[in-house]
């Protein structure tokens, strides 16, 4: 195989298929070419392009995205994520989010753009994608919202059972049921005070510095065209896109 044309170098391989699928070990049928599938998506993924221009050299465009939705549904792809991840550096762990455009063909899909995580903003169409990296700047967790929801309006569920040392966001993040909650843990809040707070308090700007951190993944993960701009119909299929990039990023 190619390797400066395919995403899947050997080594990488060796990281991802033991967590895929259908292998001759596992019970019921065997995957054909869990390989060349990947390669599939990851295509999909670093283009952003449509299912219906995938290269003949990946198989039948059809069946690899009826696979894909197959493997989303199931939780595959965050299954992959999950498994290339590790154990994360909790000394302390940094949240934001980020806007990404959505095509105009990314909607029409079942329940509406809210219940896709598709919203309105002065963007236009656009998707939040809330995330949490630890202090190595590796991701943890993230979710999707509509584009014009609050940031905090993501903190609770992807700060549940991480035991972090300490939180670092920005002073969006400025909620007095954050602090709350970060002082019950016993967890260092390093977040910037709202400039409209009646009474100001301290933060360790020190260690606001690293903050940076969770913005350098942002702009890793969006090297990706398919992340940068959401072509994805289905806030399943977007999911496990990140999933998937996010998996790759850390089996380099």
């Amino acid at each position: 195989m190619n390797e400066q044309r395919f995403v899947v170098t050997d080594r990488v391989w060796w990281r991802l298929e033991p967590h895929l699928p259908g292998k001759a070990s596992d019970a019921g049928a065997t995957a054909n070419d869990n390989r060349l599938f990947l390669e599939a998506v990851f295509w999909r993924v670093h283009t952003g392009s449509p299912w219906r221009d995938l290269p003949p050299a990946f198989g039948n465009w059809n069946s690899q995205f009826c696979r894909f939705r197959r493997w989303a549904k199931a939780g595959v792809f965050e299954s992959l994520f999950i498994a290339m991840s590790g154990d994360p550096d909790l000394d302390y762990a940094l949240i934001d989010g980020t806007i990404v455009q959505v095509h105009q063909k990314a909607t029409g899909a079942k329940g509406g753009p809210q219940a896709q995580a598709i919203g309105r903003s002065r963007g236009g169409l656009t998707t939040k994608i809330v995330a949490l990296v630890d202090a190595l700047g590796n991701l943890i967790r993230f979710l999707l919202l509509p584009g014009q929801a609050h940031n905090t309006k993501g903190v609770a569920p992807l700060i549940r059972k991480v035991p972090f040392g300490a939180l670092l966001a920005d002073k969006a993040f400025d909620a007095n049921w954050l602090l709350e909650e970060l002082d019950a843990r016993g967890a260092c809040a390093v977040i910037p005070p709202k400039s409209n707070r009646k009474q100001q308090r301290n933060y360790d700007a020190d260690a606001y510095k690293w903050r940076h951190m969770v913005e350098n993944y942002f702009a890793k993960i969006k090297e990706f065209r398919g992340i940068a701009t959401r072509y994805d119909k289905t806030d399943c299929s977007y999911t496990a896109n990140w999933n998937l990039a996010a998996a790759l990023i850390a089996a380099r």
